[in-house]
């Protein structure tokens, strides 16, 4: 077993420990490393997020189950706790209270919930696939006559960029600006509310047009929706869903990749290898989660939590990544359970990530298109030699270089035989909500 924390002993209240820093380059290139001597403080540990910002985070996988449907002692609601933080933290873009289904509780956000929901619904699994197909292979063409690229800045950024921003009515022009703003944001870095206000600035442009004229396309619906949404909260569901969907897409094509890539049964290579596409997706999902620490809870009351006396408001994270892989491995199951739906890469309970399918099916189509064009892709270096994105909040690698046997002539995109889907939001106001 990994020794304790500097001063530690196995089992040692968490509050009478320093807190293990989550950001930095330390943490981004040995997550597990720091979850297995957080684990050594039982169920909860103390952990800082930020320069001057602390948390208790959720090691067990039992007690972050507990957690996340426990809706009678916790609240999402993190104004007390925001109170005490720095205006300029670079953790307030992704943890910092804002109208939205991600930060409320009971009937207000049964109502942001339900418009998230029926929205979503509204993107029809075969045209999503279809479209990504066809965006796959354009960004594919882009690169596939020199024999090397990088996966991330190349496709696994760009794709899922193209459908959000296509499906919201985002123009084109500002795309770029979206990407600074999810990736900002969830880096938490100095940049990062900076980031988020360009982001907010984008939406709010795009709210105030589809108010003077509405579109076929995903803000006029949620726009229109029973719900009533006032423009303020308009905008802040929606870059809910960007930063949601987006960053947490890229990453699990990026890592599933990565897995693919750097499994002993491909010696290095996809040519040949016996990993599919949904083993590859399902074992990131249980051992390097998108998402791998989030599920921001507060206390309503001091109380105790698995043996551990919490403040009122106090910031309580949950870490997917190291609940899910707490016990040693059991075949495709790390926490020793059965099923994928066991694992906590898409949260529990109330917050549950309403996207799961629209990320999936992303995620699958679009490995699927790149290891069908390209099926002697191999990295380009080690694994060892990969430099992950920093942050608490995320797992991601920020570039993956490969080579390839280059293509001899480069496809025209949509040029297969894809349907072309200009219209990716189909033409009605309704959908069964899918959480």
């Amino acid at each position: 077993m990994t020794p304790p924390a500097t001063g530690a002993s196995p089992g040692a209240s968490p509050s009478l420990l320093e807190p293990l820093a989550l950001y930095g380059a330390g943490f981004a290139a040995d997550p597990h490393g720091h979850y297995r001597r957080l684990r050594d403080q039982g169920p909860l540990a103390r952990v800082r997020i930020a320069p001057d910002v602390d948390a208790l985070l959720v090691t067990d996988y039992h007690a972050a189950v507990d957690l996340l449907r426990d809706t009678e002692t916790f609240t999402k609601d993190p104004r007390v706790w925001q109170a005490g933080v720095p205006a300029d933290s670079p953790v307030l873009p992704v943890l910092g209270h804002r109208p939205t289904a991600l930060f409320t509780d009971g009937a207000v956000h049964a109502r942001y919930r339900g418009a998230v929901n029926d929205t979503l619904a509204l993107i029809e699994p075969h045209l999503l696939r279809a479209e990504v197909a066809k965006v796959a292979q354009r960004l594919i063409a882009a690169f596939s006559a020199t024999g090397t690229g990088d996966l991330i800045a190349q496709y696994a950024r760009g794709l899922p960029l193209h459908v959000f921003t296509a499906s919201f009515g985002v123009d084109p022009r500002d795309t770029e600006r979206v990407v600074r703003g999810t990736a900002g944001m969830m880096d938490s870095v100095e940049g990062a509310p900076a980031a988020y206000d360009d982001l907010v600035g984008v939406v709010t442009d795009l709210v105030g047009a589809r108010r003077r004229r509405p579109g076929r396309d995903l803000t006029t619906y949620l726009l229109e929706h029973p719900a009533g949404l006032d423009d303020n909260e308009a905008v802040r569901q929606i870059t809910l869903i960007m930063s949601s969907g987006h960053e947490p897409t890229t990453n699990l094509i990026g890592n599933a990749l990565l897995r693919m890539l750097s499994d002993t049964g491909y010696g290095g290579s996809l040519h040949g290898g016996a990993m599919t596409a949904r083993e590859a997706v399902d074992d990131v999902l249980w051992r390097d989660p998108p998402i791998a620490n989030m599920g921001a809870h507060f206390p309503r009351h001091d109380t105790e939590f698995h043996g551990v006396p919490l403040r009122a408001g106090q910031l309580v994270l949950v870490s997917f990544a190291a609940a899910n892989t707490q016990s040693p491995p059991t075949g495709s199951d790390p926490a020793g359970r059965s099923g994928d739906g066991a694992h906590l890469a898409w949260s529990a309970g109330p917050h549950r990530c309403p996207a799961k399918q629209p990320a999936l099916l992303m995620a699958m189509t679009a490995i699927e298109q790149l290891t069908s064009q390209l099926c002697d892709l191999e990295l380009a270096v080690e694994p060892g030699a990969l430099v992950w994105r920093p942050g608490p909040f995320h797992r991601a690698p920020a570039h993956l270089p490969v080579r390839f046997t280059p293509l001899d002539t480069l496809p025209e995109p949509g040029a297969m035989s894809v349907p072309d889907v200009s219209d990716p939001v189909p033409n009605r106001v309704g959908g069964t909500p899918n959480g």
